[in-house]
């Protein structure tokens, strides 16, 4: 485990030291597994406190590295609670782009969230009811979830803008956006929702199922043959 208590490296070139720099590969890795150790002892703690409860200081202690080590990976608090924003911000972007020949942006966005949901996906709302507590109980955290929703319906229009050759600020781009970002906002919600109220992961995917049909269905006559690639 690295910690902030490793001495500093000579400042000699490295090809004369007695000790060698780690392998980049061997580097990042132990950064990723540090970066995940923090993160864990920080949900932990959450979970059992309260986000707004919990201090850096207290991180660091269970993690057992120096609170300027928490600092160093995670920018901002709330930041360790959600810590898979950049795949949750880039998700419905990455399926319009990744959308099959003769498929509109739709029905990649709903055969995504379906195959999410089937697969309880966390990135799509399936977090563990303790978790889903965690951030309802946390008014810092609720607001940061809303921002991440509204960079992820951003990073979708320039998605779409790219798709169909319109400017990102275009009124039908942004538009499209909006519906479709709203649409993937309350199914996350409704996940959500169904989790605090105790029902278990088999019984929210079948009734978020046939919830998306719906909503989905409703975009239908407006966005069937937008943006296919």
């Amino acid at each position: 485990m690295a910690t902030d208590t490793t001495p500093p490296a000579h400042p000699a070139d490295p090809a004369h030291s007695s000790h060698p720099a780690p392998p980049t590969g061997l580097r990042e890795s132990k950064k990723q597994e540090t970066r995940q150790l923090i993160s864990d002892h920080a949900t932990r703690l959450f979970i059992a406190q309260g986000f707004e409860q919990t201090t850096i200081a207290e991180i660091a202690a269970a993690a057992r590295v120096a609170k300027k080590t928490v600092t160093n990976y995670f920018a901002r608090k709330e930041d360790l609670a959600l810590d898979h924003q950049d795949a949750f911000i880039a998700s419905l972007a990455d399926t319009v782009a990744a959308r099959q020949p003769g498929e509109s942006a739709l029905a990649a966005l709903r055969h995504s969230f379906l195959d999410a949901a089937a697969a309880a996906d966390p990135v799509s709302g399936f977090a563990g009811p303790a978790f889903a507590r965690m951030i309802a109980d946390s008014p810092t955290l609720t607001a940061c979830l809303r921002g991440l929703h509204d960079q992820r319906e951003s990073a979708l229009a320039v998605a779409l803008a790219g798709a169909t050759g319109a400017p990102s600020d275009d009124i039908t781009v942004r538009t499209a956006a909006g519906l479709l970002g709203t649409v993937h906002r309350i199914l996350f919600q409704r996940i959500q929702d169904l989790t605090l109220a105790g029902r278990p992961d088999d019984e929210i995917t079948e009734t978020v199922t046939a919830e998306a049909a719906a909503a989905f269905g409703l975009l239908e006559a407006a966005l069937a043959d937008y943006a296919v690639a």
